[in-house]
């Protein structure tokens, strides 16, 4: 929290590596949060031409890439050795086609109930916002809502009244307060 390298990461003491390295193996990371109970950090990166993830990160773990990504080269060829690989971690969620993942956030409010610490992701290309249903750090259910109907969704996040908040991108962006009706 005070911006030292974490004091028991697996690079602290390796011999010719950055302390700083907590993990690695990320393609193109997007958004970060700490999961509100368990404290986990959580992330979801874009994959290449599908294959966007959503990882827990975990201190010294090595989340693939290149080397397995369930994404294609944009030329549509091939990248890596495929899906998995001994050592490398796998997503707990996973992409394809892409969805252009932007900001997300762990709902934490009182509306919606039955969304509590459910994971929302804002998607670009899919002009959507997707939940993702988690239960014991897996995701168990993705729902797709406001697909296309108010344009690329740059970020979300769950205020302090309870209620979820979207950022639209675009010249005239808006910012969109959901509330149950």
């Amino acid at each position: 929290m005070d911006g030292q390298a974490a004091p028991h990461d697996r690079f602290s003491k390796q011999q010719n590596a950055l302390a700083e390295i907590y993990s690695f193996g990320h393609r193109n990371a997007q958004g970060l949060v700490e999961h509100p109970v368990t404290g986990a950090i959580w992330l979801h990166e874009h994959g290449p031409r599908g294959g966007d993830e959503v990882n827990i990160v975990k201190a010294g773990a090595n989340y693939g890439w290149p080397v397995i990504t369930h994404g294609r080269a944009y030329s549509g060829g091939s990248i890596g050795i495929g899906t998995a690989k001994a050592g490398m971690e796998q997503p707990l969620h996973v992409w394809v086609p892409s969805i252009a993942p932007s900001g997300m956030a762990f709902y934490t409010g009182d509306l919606f109930p039955q969304w509590r610490h459910d994971l929302f992701v804002g998607a670009l290309a899919g002009q959507v916002l997707v939940r993702l249903d988690i239960e014991k750090g897996q995701v168990i259910q993705e729902e797709r809502l406001l697909e296309r109907r108010i344009g690329r969704i740059r970020d979300v996040r769950s205020g302090p009244d309870g209620a979820l908040y979207l950022l639209t991108d675009s010249k005239r962006g808006r910012l969109f307060r959901l509330e149950p009706l």
